[in-house]
């Protein structure tokens, strides 16, 4: 029996809603639109639906959409089938699968589409810094930890945040700037080890839960004094970080000492470092310093990537009481102040301070504790800040050099 024009519309329509329920079952239900109509010609899938799509999936580190960040890449279209990459510009091992299910979901919403694959992977590249200077061999990435002043806990946030990053799949290095108390051997449990030289020039970097570390404290005894002078502790500081043997470092986080003497004005003009953090507690008494050092670091070029406040809140072990020993909203009001993101806050807890004198800091000693993930949420901010920074092009351009002939 023929049908009338009217009757195979119907009947179109119809094979469509049936193929938009079997879509909804998760069917393949494409092999049954063999023929072309109004219906069909709308469920056909451009570069344009896809990225209409993908902006709607917000990145939980970013807070973007992926097409806002860039993170696109070769996207792939065969008749219903739609594939893509997503290059994060920092390491979130932790999140690859949630973000790889969160944008799947999201192409999905597309009418017609069939299968969907998405591979998610970091990449990580150098970023800019201070004018005149060039990327270190062997480190994509400087960020200096630093604080206006000492007792915040300025070490024990550098060392996690180092040991969060490398836990997310980055390659990461810890330089422990402190040349007058060195404290990183002990926290990384290295105390007593000695760096090896293979050409008698530079040495290579100790090895502790997957970080590169070096110290001015693997070379000295650890009752020994440093009574040197600044020229001495500048030198000192430029050989521990230009000698040692870096090993492909996405980012190397260096201890700062505190204050705002000879260290951090050497760090500024021959140390290139992507940008720095701020360590402080809540009370006023050290935002005071924190503020000197944020100022230090604008004056001499070096952006200022987030403020993280230590000691924020003190939670009873007993009772599970919380109480704000140091005050209350400091490091915020800090980053309103001065325009800067408020990266993270720190409880104050005994745990943190066992670990890390047992060489196990709270990252890798208690690895599903509350704060250890407070420290890889603000790591993982962090490298976003690092990649939201302009790409370093310098390697991408030869070298000229005039000859007289």
């Amino acid at each position: 029996m023929e049908l009338s024009s009217d009757g195979a519309d119907r009947q179109n329509r119809a094979r469509v809603r049936l193929a938009y329920a079997a879509r909804d079952s998760g069917l393949n239900y494409t092999k049954s639109l063999n023929y072309q109509s109004p219906e069909y010609e709308q469920m056909s899938i451009t570069t344009e639906t896809v990225h209409a799509a993908l902006r709607q999936v917000i990145d939980p580190n970013t807070r973007k959409d992926y097409l806002a960040t860039r993170s696109v890449r070769n996207i792939r279209i065969d008749g219903s089938d739609v594939s893509l990459d997503i290059e994060l510009g920092y390491p979130a091992k932790s999140q690859i699968d949630e973000i790889r299910r969160s944008v799947i979901a999201g192409l999905r919403t597309i009418p017609g589409i069939a299968n969907v694959s998405v591979h998610v992977a970091p990449g990580i590249v150098a970023h800019t810094v201070q004018r005149g200077l060039k990327p270190l061999p062997g480190v994509k990435n400087i960020i200096a930890i630093a604080s206006g002043k000492g007792g915040v806990g300025k070490s024990t946030t550098a060392v996690n945040l180092a040991l969060a990053l490398a836990q997310e799949g980055a390659t990461v290095g810890l330089l422990d700037a402190d040349i007058y108390g060195p404290s990183q051997p002990q926290m990384l449990g290295l105390a007593g080890r000695r760096p090896e030289s293979s050409d008698g020039v530079s040495m290579d970097p100790l090895l502790a839960h997957g970080l590169q570390a070096m110290s001015i404290g693997f070379m000295i005894d650890i009752d020994s004094p440093m009574v040197w002078r600044g020229p001495m502790v500048t030198q000192a500081l430029e050989q521990l970080l230009k000698q040692t043997n870096w090993q492909d470092v996405d980012y190397l986080l260096v201890d700062m000492p505190p204050g705002t003497g000879d260290t951090q004005l050497t760090l500024s003009q021959k140390v290139p470092v992507t940008g720095a953090v701020i360590v402080t507690t809540p009370q006023d008494i050290a935002l005071i310093d924190a503020r000197k050092g944020l100022k230090m670091f604008e004056k001499v070029g070096i952006p200022i990537l987030g403020l993280v406040e230590n000691m924020s809140i003190h939670i009873c072990a007993h009772c599970g009481h919380e109480e704000h020993i140091f005050g209350h909203g400091g490091g915020e009001q800090m980053c309103r102040d001065y325009d800067t993101e408020f990266l993270g806050a720190l409880p104050l807890e005994l745990s943190i301070r066992e670990l890390t004198d047992a060489g196990t800091p709270t990252v890798v000693g208690a690895p599903d504790s509350r704060a250890a993930e407070i420290y890889r949420t603000i790591a993982r901010r962090l490298a976003v800040k690092v990649a939201e920074r302009a790409r370093d092009m310098s390697a991408r351009f030869p070298n000229i050099v005039v000859q007289n002939t």
